[in-house]
């Protein structure tokens, strides 16, 4: 496989091919762009996805600028959404920028990254420099972006704020002089508007690569935090572990793919496998990568203990509780095992729901507290009573 295909190897989109081998040959290391918005304390393994096509550019010798959008989260980017995302407070975007810059560095070499906050030249802007940069684009071409002329159609509110956020995106390839920008197939648009730019302030227009979208554990929607379908890359690694294990066979294979970045002849040996057994070794994989070989044979082993022999972890949350009685669907909200009571009432309603072993059904039964009870509620959640 020569450098190119090496490079473009799981991207949907490359535009293009023949501009990305003109620039290698020019033999310098190119800028290779990529934005986060810190709209979230952690990342996930849906960000692993462009942080793995990152680490190929820097082991071929390139230099990743990676973009934290301090300033564009205190906006919002409803790219893949049917409604404007909530714009954040300083506050917020400063606290999860440093969650940011301490977990990329899980998967990017820190000798070969250039960290930049877009804040650093998009705060001094005068809104006469903003009004010049908006000229660039009209709202026809806003309107083609699939996200705005759905919900167009649909008589959705679409915030003028918002048609900034692709154009102050694409301001940003100016101003650190992108080679290379990526991004998800969402952030097409985006991209393409940063060519554009780029040729108006006299650079050569960056090339665009898109990557796929990796579906969080629902097995549809793509991995969000606020779709609360994600695995982070922070979580334990026995949280870690149980997620992965939780997902489709099907999708397995996509993880496999995005995640593991298994060529061919891995996924046709792991292919012959049980399913049971593939995931197993998914899963491991990817605890090891953020928690070490140890700690993956540990959480395979808890796995197996307790959920292929239906045993008790050997590590639960202890709660102390005062009352000698509560509603069942209450003693699930104080052991923290459901967020609220209706969220308690349906897993009950579900039959995912013992005590001590035994299935509970009625969300309004009174159970009487006794020390050392063990409260389960699906197949990862445990509380033992103090």
């Amino acid at each position: 496989m020569n450098a190119i295909d090496r490079l473009a190897a799981r991207c949907v989109d490359l535009i293009s091919r023949d501009e990305l081998s003109a620039k290698l040959r020019e033999g310098r290391p190119l800028r290779i762009k990529y934005g986060a918005d810190p709209s979230a304390p952690d990342l996930h393994l849906g960000h692993v996805v462009g942080l793995n096509k990152l680490r190929e550019f820097q082991d071929a010798g390139h230099t990743v600028v990676f973009i934290i959008g301090d300033f564009t989260a205190m906006i919002g980017d409803p790219s893949g959404r049917s409604q404007t995302r909530k714009p954040l407070s300083r506050e917020q975007v400063r606290a999860n920028a440093e969650t940011y810059q301490r977990q990329v560095f899980q998967v990017l070499d820190p000798g070969c990254t250039e960290m930049r906050f877009n804040s650093e030249w998009l705060a001094p802007m005068g809104f006469e420099a903003v009004v010049r940069l908006a000229a660039h684009v009209t709202v026809a071409q806003m309107l083609a972006r699939e996200d705005f002329s759905k919900r167009y159609a649909e008589n959705a509110p679409i915030s003028l704020v918002e048609f900034l956020y692709p154009l102050i995106q694409a301001y940003d390839s100016v101003m650190v002089k992108a080679d290379v920008e990526l991004g998800g197939t969402d952030q097409l648009f985006n991209l393409l508007l940063g060519r554009e730019l780029q040729k108006l302030h006299g650079q050569p227009p960056q090339v665009v690569m898109t990557l796929p979208l990796l579906e969080g554990l629902d097995g549809v929607q793509k991995m969000s935090k606020s779709l609360n379908n994600y695995i982070g890359v922070a979580e334990a690694p026995q949280e870690m572990f149980g997620k992965i294990m939780s997902i489709s066979d099907d999708l397995m294979w996509r993880y496999y793919e995005l995640i593991v970045c298994a060529d061919d002849q891995q996924l046709t040996e792991v292919r012959a496998e049980h399913p049971r057994a593939a995931k197993d070794r998914l899963a491991q994989a990817i605890v090891a990568r953020f928690h070490g070989a140890e700690a993956a044979a540990a959480a395979s082993a808890e796995f197996s203990r307790v959920f292929s022999q239906s045993q008790i972890p050997t590590d639960i949350p202890v709660v102390s509780i005062a009352e000698p009685e509560l509603p069942l669907a209450a003693l699930l909200v104080r052991c923290g095992l459901a967020a609220s009571n209706g969220e308690a009432r349906r897993l009950i309603e579900q039959g995912a729901v013992r005590i001590d072993g035994e299935r509970m059904t009625d969300p309004r039964a009174p159970v009487a507290i006794r020390p050392g009870m063990v409260v389960r509620a699906g197949k990862r959640g445990f509380a033992r009573v103090n």
